[in-house]
């Protein structure tokens, strides 16, 4: 069954508080298997022109996905998740993700397609800190296979 195209344009409020801390950031990088001292110690942050330790650039998956968890899971939208495969992610930059920071997210859904017999789906969430500076806006697009057929 085709995705609900009504949901294009839909906004769903910021998440709750997201804090980053230097040990989950160490933490991603271990698990994608990044040795980058930036994203491990303070000091060799610090030398390179940081105020602490800062994330990898992929990062933010770790709660924009939660964020967009909401109209992904809504079952109007029509979404088989257990049919979804992943199609692309990216992500833009004004400046990395630090330790210490309080990130919220708040993602719309910018576009519904159809490519063959799959529903493909991308959610934009703009990532700032509780104070409102940008710090990152992503791209996730997801496949929901046979969906359009």
């Amino acid at each position: 069954m085709a995705l609900n195209r009504d949901f294009v344009g839909r906004t769903y409020t910021p998440s709750s508080t997201y804090e980053v801390s230097r040990v989950k950031i160490r933490e991603f990088a271990s698990a994608i298997g990044d040795p980058n001292p930036v994203y491990r110690d303070r000091e060799a942050a610090k030398a390179a022109g940081h105020p602490d330790v800062i994330a990898p650039p992929t990062f933010p998956i770790v709660f924009t996905l939660a964020g967009a968890g909401e109209a992904l899971s809504d079952p109007e939208l029509g979404l088989n998740y257990a049919m979804v495969v992943h199609g692309d992610q990216r992500f833009e930059y004004t400046r990395p993700v630090r330790a210490g920071d309080e990130l919220v997210c708040t993602s719309t859904i910018t576009e519904i397609r159809s490519i063959g017999r799959n529903e493909v789906l991308t959610v934009q969430s703009d990532v700032t800190t509780v104070d409102g500076e940008h710090v990152c806006t992503t791209y996730n697009t997801i496949v929901e296979r046979g969906g359009a057929a």
